[in-house]
């Protein structure tokens, strides 16, 4: 079995990212994981996350607090799980980070209210 893992770059400053991993088995594909990342702060943080981890392809929507947000997708093969992943981070990644920075900052506000 081969891993192969790689990233691409989804802006022109470098600070938002996929990042690639995929199984190939024999010639077939056999596992896969898509996940947008983003240089906030000082750090790279997941944001979204499409795997086949606990045996079903689905979504981890990430939240600041480290909480994933699970919603399975049901899909022909591997192989248009991966494209289709590829392509919801590369259409929606813009979405997907302001709704976690927006979280970021509700959650500072909620700690300083505390």
């Amino acid at each position: 079995m081969t891993t192969k893992e790689f990233t691409k770059t989804l802006d022109k400053n470098g600070e938002n990212r996929l990042r690639i991993r995929v199984k190939v088995d024999k010639g077939r594909l056999v596992d896969v994981m898509v996940q947008y990342e983003s240089f906030i702060g000082s750090h790279w943080l997941a944001i979204v996350r499409y795997d086949m981890e606990h045996g079903y392809f689905h979504r981890d929507l990430l939240t600041p607090k480290g909480e994933k947000i699970k919603t399975s997708i049901e899909m022909p093969d591997l192989k248009t799980a991966a494209i289709y992943a590829e392509q919801d981070i590369k259409d929606k990644w813009e979405f997907y980070k302001e709704k976690f920075v927006k979280q970021i900052k509700n959650d500072k506000q909620r700690d300083r209210k505390s």
